[in-house]
């Protein structure tokens, strides 16, 4: 099994390099479970030799971009069909807000969230390792895609989720036949809990940024925006950040096709967090006395001590970007403004990247003449209950044209 384009893999603190083949997680020179978070490096001189499709904007999948992901040359991938999402104009949205925005919608992931780039590229290579049990830590939307795709690669998975996770993100990996662990804590506890299982059984661990392919994967979605956007390459990318994976993988896939020559300049990035989990963003600022908590109702960024923390400050500051907080309150408001304005339904978590560009619109970190594409990573109906919350109860009526002219008048002027 070979990977010739990877080059190594790169300790993030101490910069001690590996070989690809020679480690599976983190760099054991430092304590604590993801303190030595790990970089892919390549050789893009072998990786350009790969690549040989056109950057036409025709992305049926994610897998068109192989020759980029740190894959073994002999292996199948485990694939659903992920990646190749739509980007979206939002004229009425644009309006409202008052600056140009384009959604990249990846709730049309085959588990409906963006985490499926990522576990494609993961469960592809337990599956060429001879895995057979798949585990992770999750909020929801990274359990549901683990399960997803270990179904599809005949494999078991088994998950650890918080007490807090909703229901809706609970019955996905059951239906892929999962088992799932509630575990009566935090995430962090639960995934802590899960680390202790990757090593005393063996199993394949999926965790965010302890497993160093997980950012690959999510790269993509870079690789993606630049390319559906090569002639009109927007200002800001805007992502909702927990963890930092998402932000750090968006970043490398713009940066690499700018390095590469296929857009002339990428963007600048947004991370987005909620004001109750903020670690990014506090520490991005400078703060000396960060809170390590996790009080959101946006439960997909709800996370105390992201595991890649490094790497999103990084692509915060490489990309010349900035950070905001947003309310709860302003999460659901922008999830029914996304909804009432272009037809597109996002959980919490992503709709936070609409609220994100309006809290940058107040502090003067996004301009009104700039251009933005907002990441919308998981799909609304992941999480009904805060929906109902957003917008409130229906009209409960009897079966009479009275009750309908109650609520709109008698007349067709209404």
């Amino acid at each position: 099994m070979t990977m010739e384009h990877v080059e190594a893999l790169k300790c993030t603190v101490c910069g001690e390099e590996y070989e690809a083949e020679g480690i599976t997680y983190t760099c054991p020179k430092h304590d604590g479970p993801v303190e030595g978070v790990l970089d892919v490096v390549y050789d893009y001189d072998e990786v350009l030799d790969r690549f040989d499709h056109d950057v036409d904007g025709d992305i049926p999948d994610m897998w068109k971009y192989r020759a980029f992901l740190p894959v073994e040359d002999d292996a199948d991938p485990i694939t659903l069909g992920e990646g190749g999402t739509d980007l979206f104009d939002a004229p009425r949205l644009s309006e409202e807000l008052g600056v140009e925005v384009r959604v990249k919608d990846d709730s049309r992931n085959p588990t409906a969230s963006f985490k499926d780039r990522a576990t494609s590229v993961s469960v592809t290579k337990a599956n060429n390792l001879g895995h057979d049990i798949v585990v992770c830590a999750s909020t929801g939307n990274a359990a549901a895609s683990l399960c997803g795709y270990a179904a599809r690669g005949g494999m078991d998975a088994r998950i650890f989720v918080p007490g807090s996770a909703p229901e809706g993100k609970l019955a996905q990996p059951l239906v892929y036949g999962a088992d799932v662990l509630q575990v009566q804590g935090s995430y962090d506890q639960a995934a802590k809990l899960s680390l202790e299982v990757t090593e005393q059984y063996g199993w394949y661990n999926r965790n965010a940024a302890y497993n160093p392919y997980q950012v690959e994967g999510k790269r993509t979605a870079g690789l993606e925006i630049a390319e559906q956007t090569r002639h009109d390459v927007p200002d800001w990318v805007v992502v909702s950040v927990g963890d930092g994976c998402t932000i750090a993988g968006v970043w490398k896939g713009l940066k690499e096709f700018e390095k590469l020559g296929f857009i002339d300049e990428a963007p600048r990035m947004l991370s987005v967090q909620a004001e109750g989990a903020s670690v990014v963003h506090d520490t991005f600022h400078g703060d000396e006395d960060v809170d390590e908590v996790a009080e959101t109702l946006a439960d997909s960024i709800a996370v105390a001590k992201p595991a890649n923390l490094r790497k999103a400050v990084r692509a915060v500051e490489e990309s010349n970007g900035d950070s905001v907080v947003v309310s709860d309150e302003a999460i659901l408001e922008a999830e029914v403004r996304l909804g009432s304005t272009e037809g597109l339904y996002a959980e919490p978590a992503a709709a936070a990247t609409v609220a994100g560009v309006e809290r940058a619109l107040e502090q003067d970190i996004i301009h009104e003449d700039d251009s933005v594409v907002v990441v919308s990573s998981g799909y609304g109906l992941k999480d009904t209950k805060n929906a109902k919350r957003a917008t409130g109860d229906p009209h409960r009526i009897s079966p009479d044209i009275g009750e309908v002219e109650r609520i709109y008048g008698a007349g067709p002027d209404y």
